[in-house]
């Protein structure tokens, strides 16, 4: 089994001119600022401000921001609801020439899915230390029990995806 390859990329990405993966900086903006406005999708409807994108080929193929409340449904992350969509427009539960774009980083339920669906890379924008399990917490795709180890892409719109979940909780406590 191949090991995890982990990236943490800067937050301005204008003087990097390609990245590993072949796509410009501007795209990872683009695929991010997707994410983000998932994000902001959320906050319209009191959800937790977390928001995905599934990418193939270039193209947006799954979209999703958090719905539990909205649906009842303690599984329903941006991340799950994502891969939900982009599952059932291949028709296919394997997503392996897919990419995941989020503004956290991936809790542990949502790691399992991501290495269930086997999508091939991972974009995060916020680290989240109390409930991440991506470079925090459990380390989920390092677990010998881990089947399938996406690549990692980490800090990606970090400030931005942070900045907005600190202005949800801060709004909800005052």
């Amino acid at each position: 089994m191949r090991e995890p390859v982990r990236l943490r990329l800067p937050i301005a990405f204008e003087p990097l001119p390609r990245y590993s993966t072949g796509m410009t900086a501007a795209r990872y903006t683009s695929f991010m600022g997707d994410a983000l406005e998932q994000a902001h999708a959320a906050v319209a409807v009191d959800e937790v401000p977390v928001g995905a994108v599934i990418v193939r080929d270039g193209h947006i193929i799954g979209r999703g921001h958090n719905r539990t409340r909205i649906d009842q449904d303690p599984t329903a992350h941006a991340e799950i609801v994502a891969i939900r969509q982009a599952a059932r427009f291949l028709g296919n539960d394997r997503l392996d020439d897919c990419d995941l774009w989020v503004t956290l980083e991936p809790c542990t339920m949502c790691a399992g899915a991501i290495a269930h669906a086997r999508l091939r890379r991972l974009y995060y924008g916020a680290e989240d230390p109390k409930g991440g399990a991506v470079d925090s917490g459990v380390h989920f795709f390092d677990a010998p029990t881990c089947h399938h180890r996406p690549e990692v892409y980490a800090g990606i719109e970090g400030k931005r995806s942070a900045e907005l979940l600190l202005d949800f909780f801060r709004g909800r406590r005052d």
